[in-house]
């Protein structure tokens, strides 16, 4: 069991069924490029998360780059909350599709908080959306996903962050490296920007080409660049 003698006015575990819930959420599921990324965080049960220094917590989609930012940065620096990350790469997503890596992706980021954690109470588990623990060792674990979690559920809001922000970063790590497609702006979306990039300079690597293939535009452009990369 995790024990610290860090002490806070926002925690009060009196009478709490759980110890800790776990926010699992995913950013990147429509994204033309780059990995699907999945966050997950551990809250003590009862953490007032109403900070007055801190922007509101809201879904990540919901905050400013900048607002994401500080609350990444509270959440690591903050020795009660816990959080890690996971992602699958798009030759893996075109391989078993974008649900499937998803779930995996949540089932590696909760392997990591178990890692970090020994609980002495079966932690509350809860994911966005359409987001399952896609591990066969983690089925018969009860969690539950709920539709529109992160506008409603502050572990799920954090996780959206840590989600959005180490993805976020990865793609300006792209952009550093591509800056023709501008992936620092559109961050691997499917933006006008992004298409136009596609049609002058070719596919990637780190392009999903499963999501490429449907838009017909393109079609011939992707076949041409592939004969070339074999």
């Amino acid at each position: 069991m995790f024990v610290s003698n860090y002490t806070d006015p926002a925690l009060n575990l009196k009478g709490a069924q759980y110890m800790y819930t776990i926010g699992i959420d995913e950013a990147g599921r429509g994204a033309l490029a780059g990995p699907v990324v999945v966050g997950a965080v551990a809250v003590p049960y009862g953490f007032n998360l109403r900070i007055k220094h801190l922007p509101k917590l809201k879904d990540s989609k919901a905050l400013s780059s900048r607002q994401r930012e500080v609350w990444y940065q509270y959440i690591q620096e903050n020795p009660l909350i816990f959080s890690t990350s996971a992602r699958i790469y798009q030759k893996k997503i075109d391989k078993i599709n974008i649900t499937q890596s998803a779930n995996i992706a949540a089932s590696y980021a909760f392997e990591g908080l178990l890692n970090k954690l020994k609980f002495s109470k079966l932690p509350k588990i809860l994911l966005d959306g359409s987001l399952y623990l896609g591990s066969k060792d983690h089925k018969v674990i009860p969690s539950k996903t709920i539709v529109r979690g992160d506008e409603k559920i502050n572990s799920i809001k954090l996780a959206s962050i840590v989600a959005k922000v180490t993805r976020d970063r990865y793609l300006e790590k792209l952009d550093r490296r591509y800056p023709e497609y501008r992936f620092g702006s559109h961050k691997g979306y499917g933006t006008k920007a992004h298409f136009l990039a596609i049609k002058k300079y070719g596919v990637l690597d780190v392009h999903r080409l499963t999501y490429l293939k449907p838009r017909t535009k393109i079609k011939h452009k992707i076949r041409a660049i592939s004969t070339k990369m074999q």
